[in-house]
């Protein structure tokens, strides 16, 4: 490539220096009878040299690339090997055995209002000598009057009575009934029945209280007792004189 590069060029330069001069005249011989020689162009030169400047050119370039061989920094790779480490054996925990989630518990029932309710018409249980033999009378008094009372009152008698008496307030008995309602017991849904002997003066006041037959629950015959005395009662008559007397109530504890 570079022989025809050099020739091309040549041919250029020869169409041009023909172009450009005129024909040239035969040279005048000389004194001498010499004819002078015609200078050489620096074409015609390098014409005649292109062949050690090719051959320079080549020992140049190869010089350039064995240099670069010679000096060229070695490729090194990088180290990426690694070593492997022993697998370790690692023990498992224990298992653990969760216990299985408690039964439900019941949700406690809604608490409802208790209710104690007393009859405006109070049937007094009736008295008759049968139910009262003889022999669980007191003995015969000794004293006047003031000791017959305080026999009465220590204990259920029987009096001889012709008008019962009655409840006069019924409402405030009821109200403190639902005040006194044990609240456990209320909440509980249970209730119950206490027969409560009353004694009661002249006046109509009680003066005493005395559970006769239990509801099964102390809670609710301390209420009942607690009530009772509250209780305000007509005076009881034996034909035209007021008397002292004991008498026998039912008090209920309902739920609703």
């Amino acid at each position: 490539m570079v022989q025809t590069s050099i020739e091309s060029q040549r041919e250029k330069s020869i169409l041009k220096n023909g172009c450009s001069s005129t024909p040239q005249q035969p040279a005048q011989e000389g004194h001498m009878g010499k004819t002078p020689k015609a200078r050489k162009s620096a074409n015609d030169r390098f014409k005649g040299n292109w062949g050690s400047w090719f051959w320079a050119a080549i020992a140049m370039a190869a010089g350039l690339h064995g240099a670069m061989f010679a000096f060229f920094p070695e490729m090194i790779s990088a180290d990426v090997s690694f070593t492997v480490d022993e697998l370790q054996t690692v023990d498992l925990p224990p298992e653990v055995e969760i216990p299985p989630p408690p039964a439900s518990i019941a949700r406690p029932a809604t608490p409802v209002v208790g209710s104690a309710s007393i009859s405006d018409d109070i049937t007094i249980a009736e008295t008759t000598f049968e139910s009262n033999p003889v022999n669980n009378l007191p003995p015969p008094p000794t004293t006047g009057t003031a000791g017959i009372e305080e026999d009465i009152a220590k204990a259920p008698t029987f009096t001889p009575f012709t008008v019962a008496p009655h409840l006069k307030n019924s409402d405030e008995v009821s109200r403190a009934l639902e005040r006194n309602y044990p609240p456990l017991l209320r909440d509980a849904g249970i209730g119950g029945e206490v027969i409560v002997w009353f004694f009661i003066d002249e006046g109509g006041t009680v003066l005493k209280t005395q559970v006769n037959t239990s509801s099964g629950y102390p809670a609710l015959d301390d209420a009942a007792e607690k009530v009772g005395k509250l209780m305000q009662f007509t005076p009881a008559y034996n034909r035209d004189k007021k008397v002292q007397v004991w008498v026998s109530i039912p008090i209920k504890f309902n739920t609703k």
